[in-house]
């Protein structure tokens, strides 16, 4: 699986192109911001569609919802603690882990209802 391209050489040095974390395909299936059901019904189950994770650390995030304008996602963040909320995607571009390695797509990662990812979590195979 390859999720950096070589793009040239210069002295032993290899520079690479960076994944693009949201797609022109994953932004045409992304629900807009607060628009699932799941915000005002607590019955329905909010569906996560992206895990961006740091290959190097243990920071997760799970989006359910996107506004293009303001590159605002909503979701879950699985860090030091775990959390739903909005997050700032032009930050999550800039991350590095402590190897400076930056944030990357899960290329596998299916749609997944809350409930059913929750329990992946709790059982680690998230």
């Amino acid at each position: 699986m390859v999720l950096y391209q070589l793009t040239s050489t210069t002295i032993g040095v290899t520079l690479f192109k960076k994944m693009k974390l949201l797609t022109k395909e994953i932004l045409k299936k992304l629900p807009k911001l607060y628009s699932q059901p799941a915000h005002d019904d607590l019955s329905q189950e909010m569906v996560f569609y992206v895990k961006l994770f740091t290959p190097d650390s243990n920071w997760t995030w799970f989006i359910a919802e996107y506004d293009p304008e303001t590159e605002i996602a909503w979701g879950l963040v699985k860090g030091h603690e775990q959390e739903f909320g909005s997050f700032d995607m032009k930050e999550i571009k800039e991350l590095r882990g402590p190897f400076g390695l930056p944030v990357e797509r899960d290329i596998c990662f299916e749609p997944i209802k809350e409930k059913e990812l929750l329990l992946k979590i709790s059982n680690g195979t998230d």
